[in-house]
C-alpha cells in the first residue's frame, strides 16, 4: 500500500488493509514474547563501560581525599572537595554553589519538595505545608516521576505546553504572574523527558527574569540528561543560574542532576546546585539529617572519570551503544507510519527518550494491544499530570535497554498497533 494517507482510504480500502495487518498482528501475538520498553534504563552493555570504577580504589590506595580527610569516615556533609571540583565544571557553577549527594537526584528533589512543605525554602514567608494551596507547573508532555512527587504532597499540577523551544512561556508568565499559589515549575530543560527538547535561550531568559507573585518561586531545573549526547553536534543549554543572577533573581533555581545513566544507575551520585543562600540554607538542615554521603563513592567517581574531558569520551562510548538503537526505531517508524497522517515522532540529538504521537484518542489502546502483543510500554497518560493526556495521544518509547533484536521486534508490533488503532478510529468517524 506504501505510504498513503489512511484517510484519504475508502471504508473499503480500509477494511481490507485493517485485515492483512490484524494478520501480521497476530503472528506476533503468538510468538508469547516479553519485550520491556516500560523504562528509560541503561542496558548491560552502558553499565559495563563503568565496571573498572570497581577497581579504581583498592585496599592498598589512599582513601584520603584532596584536604586530608579520610573517606572512610563522617564528614564531608556537603560532599568531597574532588567531586564538587568536577561536577561544578559541567554544570557550570562555583564549587560553593553545589552539593554531592547519595546515588539519586530524584531523592534530592522529593527530600527538597518535603523541607519546603515542611519548613519553606529560603526565600519563603512560611512552610508551604501552611499556605492554603500549593501548585507547580508541569510542562507536559514531562517526567512521570516529578508528577508523582507532587500528588505525594497534595500540590496542585498546571500541565503547560511544550513547545519545540521548551514549555510555552506565554502561559507560564500568565500562571506566575496572577497566581501565588505557584509556586514552582518543573523543568526537564536538555533533551527533555519525553520530547527531547531543549530550551532556547529565550526560554531561560524568561524564566529567569519573569515577574512571579510568590516571592519564593522556584525552578526545580532537573538537567538529568546534561552530558547525554547522540550527535557530534550536540544542543546547548544556556546557564540557568547566571542567567538568573544577571536577571536580579540568583536564588530562583534549584538544579539538579547525577550520574545515574553515566556510571552505575543504582551506586551513582546525584548533585544539587543553585545560589550559595539556597544552598547554605539546605546544608543547615543537612546537618540534621546525615553526618556525611557516601564519601568513597564519590572518590571512586573522581578518580575513574578525573575530568570532563575522560566524561566526554565516556559519554560517547554510551552513545556508540545506543545511537544504533535511536536509529533502528526512527528507521522503523519511517518505514511502517511516515506519510500515512496517523502519527509524528521527535527526532532528539540526546536523552532516553523519542515522544511518539498518535491521533487523538488512539494511545490509550495501541499500548493496550501492544501489550496484547507481549510489549509493555509506559502507561498512555503518563507523561501528563495525574495520568492524563487530554488528548490521549502521547507514548514515550525507550529504546535504551532492549536488546537491539527485542528493540526492532518491538517497534514493528506498536507500529502495526499504531496503525490497526488508527484505522479502527478512521472508520469510526466516517460512520
Amino acid at each position: 500500500m506504501g505510504a498513503i494517507n489512511y484517510s484519504a482510504l475508502s471504508s473499503a480500502e480500509l477494511n481490507g488493509l485493517y485485515l492483512e495487518l490484524q494478520g501480521r498482528f497476530d503472528e506476533y501475538k503468538n510468538r508469547k514474547l516479553s519485550l520491556d520498553m516500560s523504562r528509560g534504563k541503561p542496558c548491560s552493555e552502558q553499565l559495563d563501560l563503568s565496571l573498572g570504577m570497581l577497581d579504581a580504589i583498592g585496599s592498598n590506595d589512599s582513601l584520603k581525599t584532596k584536604d586530608g580527610s579520610d573517606s572512610r569516615n563522617y564528614g564531608g556533609l556537603d560532599g568531597i572537595a574532588e567531586a564538587k571540583e568536577l561536577f561544578a565544571k559541567i554544570l557550570e557553577v562555583s564549587m560553593n554553589e553545589i552539593i554531592i549527594g547519595g546515588n539519586s537526584s530524584l531523592a534530592l528533589m522529593h527530600d527538597t519538595i518535603s523541607r519546603a512543605m515542611v519548613h519553606g525554602l529560603y526565600s519563603s514567608k512560611a512552610p508551604w505545608g501552611k499556605l492554603p494551596v500549593v501548585k507547580f507547573l508541569c510542562p507536559s508532555p514531562g517526567y512521570d516521576r516529578h508528577f508523582a512527587i507532587c500528588e505525594l504532597f497534595g500540590i496542585e499540577m498546571i500541565p503547560v505546553e511544550m513547545l519545540p523551544d521548551g514549555p510555552n512561556m506565554d502561559q507560564v508568565e500568565r500562571f506566575v504572574r496572577e497566581d501565588a499559589g505557584v509556586r514552582g515549575i518543573w523543568c526537564v530543560p536538555k533533551y527533555s523527558n519525553p520530547d527531547g527538547i531543549t530550551y532556547s535561550d529565550e526560554v531561560v531568559d524568561r524564566l529567569a527574569s519573569m515577574e512571579t507573585k510568590a516571592e519564593d518561586f522556584t525552578i526545580f531545573w532537573d538537567d538529568a540528561y546534561t552530558v547525554h549526547h547522540l550527535t557530534d553536534n550536540p544542543d546547548r543549554l544556556k546557564n540557568m543560574l547566571a542567567a538568573c543572577k544577571a536577571a536580579g533573581n540568583p536564588d530562583r533555581v534549584l538544579i539538579f542532576s547525577s550520574t545515574s545513566k553515566i556510571s552505575f544507575s543504582g551506586s551513582g551520585i546525584s548533585v544539587m546546585a543553585g545560589s550559595e543562600n539556597n544552598l547554605n540554607y539546605f546544608r543547615k538542615q543537612l546537618a540534621v539529617q546525615s553526618i556525611g554521603p557516601d564519601k568513597i563513592n564519590q572518590l571512586r567517581h573522581v578518580r575513574f572519570f578525573k575530568d570532563t574531558d575522560h566524561i566526554k569520551a565516556h559519554m560517547e562510548k554510551h552513545a556508540a551503544i545506543i545511537k544504533p538503537k535511536f536509529d533502528t526505531v526512527f528507521s522503523i517508524l519511517e518505514a511502517g507510519l511516515s506519510g500515512r497522517q496517523i502519527a509524528e515522532w521527535n527526532k532528539p540529538n540526546g536523552g532516553y527518550f523519542i515522544s511518539l504521537n498518535t491521533l487523538d484518542g488512539c494511545a490509550r489502546e495501541v499500548v493496550s494491544m501492544a501489550s496484547e502483543a507481549g510489549v509493555t510500554l509506559t502507561k498512555a497518560g503518563a507523561t501528563f499530570p495525574y495520568g492524563k493526556d487530554p488528548r490521549n495521544r502521547n507514548i514515550r518509547i525507550a529504546p535504551t535497554f532492549p536488546t537491539p533484536a527485542e528493540l526492532k521486534t518491538a517497534i514493528e508490533i506498536l507500529c502495526l498497533c499504531v496503525q490497526l488503532v488508527s484505522i479502527r478510529k478512521l472508520l469510526a468517524d466516517k460512520g
